[in-house]
């Protein structure tokens, strides 16, 4: 029996990572969770899709009493906050997947100049990136697992294959990526308010969002050399899913067609990617509730460009979803266990 205590456990991501866990198809089992807002409450009642299959109430989070009931942690906090105990839950001798920023970056001063000071720099080297698609043996073998962000997760697997083929340039790499609301997380904000959002659409932290040096990190250690990239996200009146679209410059005169034999060959043993015929383009709702990642591919020859699309649920495989596949990794499960369902097309 494989044991899972999940902090953070009211949140969008926690919640989300409740409801894939509880038809697991191995031996699993939650055995705590957390909130410190919903303390003492069942999860039924803040989460009511969860009733009669999780029976279990939200506790206050104490690392010791966690670390009793858990063999693997998920840690489902925000920035900074998850620092705080990390170090605690590692010393403890559980595994941890660590939903948050802080231990994705692997230059603690990069870190700093994105977020905030990091209070546990000598626990980032032991970290591995948990993209299984780049990182799969390490993941197999580490202790803490830093799950990607929901827009790097999309944007390096659009990527990635152009740039280790050398068929596109690492240079003028334009990304634009449009985001469901619950990306933004669970408290509502100015930002993310209703009626501020319905039937609206918006750009924001253009050329700046926090996510950039993950992408330039990862895509960076594909080709060997450091690269920048240009990334705006927005916000559209939807409440999950990210519709990726990347610009990269040509290196050669290549076909759609010969572009994408490069892809289906690059993700040819990649359960949860799939990559669409000619002529097809990906939308966030065939991926929807699901750890799938769509990827189309676009040559447009007049001006020596490849357009390359991805379409993943943020909320699963850019956070829950990938979290588990993860855990399948760690606890030598087949890797799909419990993830093979598909989007929620309407």
């Amino acid at each position: 029996m494989l044991n899972v205590g999940i902090v953070g456990a009211s949140g969008y991501t926690g919640s989300e990572l409740v409801r894939l866990l509880v038809t697991h198809p191995e031996d699993v089992k939650i055995t705590c969770i957390t909130s410190e807002s919903y303390a003492g409450q069942p999860i039924s009642k803040l989460h009511p899709n969860l009733r009669g299959l999780l029976d279990l109430n939200f506790e206050n989070l104490n690392p010791e009493k966690v670390a009793e009931k858990s063999d693997i942690v998920f840690l489902a906090l925000p920035h900074k906050t998850s620092m705080a105990y990390v170090p605690k839950f590692f010393g403890l001798g559980v595994k941890i997947i660590d939903f948050s920023a802080d231990y994705r970056l692997k230059d603690v001063k990069l870190y700093e100049k994105w977020y905030q000071e990091h209070t546990n720099p000598e626990l980032i080297s032991h970290a591995v990136y948990g993209l299984p698609e780049i990182h799969r043996e390490e993941i197999k073998l580490t202790s803490l697992v830093a799950v990607p962000g929901c827009y790097p997760t999309g944007a390096i697997l659009a990527i990635l294959p152009a740039l280790k083929s050398d068929v596109a340039d690492s240079e003028g790499i334009i990304i634009d990526s449009k985001s469901g609301i619950s990306g933004a997380g669970k408290s509502p904000t100015e930002v993310t308010h209703f009626p501020n959002r319905y039937d609206n659409f918006v750009a924001y932290n253009v050329g700046s969002h926090r996510h950039i040096p993950e992408i330039e990190q990862e895509l960076g250690n594909v080709i060997g050399k450091k690269l920048t990239v240009c990334f705006v996200p927005h916000l559209v009146p939807m409440c999950r899913g990210i519709l990726t679209t990347a610009y990269l410059k040509l290196k050669k005169n290549i076909s759609t067609k010969e572009l994408l034999s490069i892809y289906a060959e690059q993700y040819k043993n990649e359960p949860f990617v799939v990559v669409l015929d000619e002529g097809e383009l990906p939308q966030t709702q065939s991926v929807r509730g699901s750890n799938f990642c769509h990827i189309g591919v676009k040559v447009v020859e007049r001006n020596n460009l490849a357009i390359v699309m991805s379409a993943i649920d943020n909320l699963t495989k850019g956070a829950s979803s990938q979290a588990m596949q993860c855990m399948n990794i760690i606890a030598g499960f087949d890797e799909t266990a419990g993830l093979l369902t598909p989007g929620l097309m309407p």
